[in-house]
């Protein structure tokens, strides 16, 4: 089975939304130096030990940028997701919708903010926040 990569899954965008899917893994990997990347569940996904952080997908209309624990980061460009859990995202149809100082910030608060997403089926769908 071939593994896809970051890059791969950019390449594989339309014209539109490739320069926003490489600003935003540029971006990412700056930020996170430590984290590892890989494919998950079809799109690129950001992990700190273990714990997915920061990830992108595409949408039908847009390029989705999601924090897992994004919804207490108390940033009002992160609309929070629906449900219990506490994802938030931002969504792009360009590139130069991107603010690279907001999404640094983020980024800096994703390594301080998180929830136990990697054991959440351990805990029966339970979130904990971690320390």
């Amino acid at each position: 089975m071939k593994h896809t990569t970051t890059e791969e899954y950019n390449a594989a965008q339309n014209e539109g939304e490739r320069p926003i899917c490489d600003k935003l893994m540029y971006e990412i990997n700056r930020g996170l130096p430590e984290a590892e990347n890989k494919i998950w569940h079809g799109h690129p996904v950001w992990f700190l030990d273990g714990n997915p952080t920061v990830g992108y997908s595409k949408l039908k209309d847009c390029i989705r940028l999601m924090f897992w624990s994004g919804a207490d980061f108390e940033e009002p460009d992160l609309k929070p997701g629906t449900g219990k859990f506490k994802d938030a995202s931002a969504r792009y149809t360009e590139v130069e919708q991107i603010n690279v100082k907001d999404l640094k910030r983020w980024l800096r608060k994703s390594t301080k903010i998180q929830w136990d997403y990697k054991n959440i089926y351990k805990r029966k769908g339970k979130l904990v926040r971690l320390v």
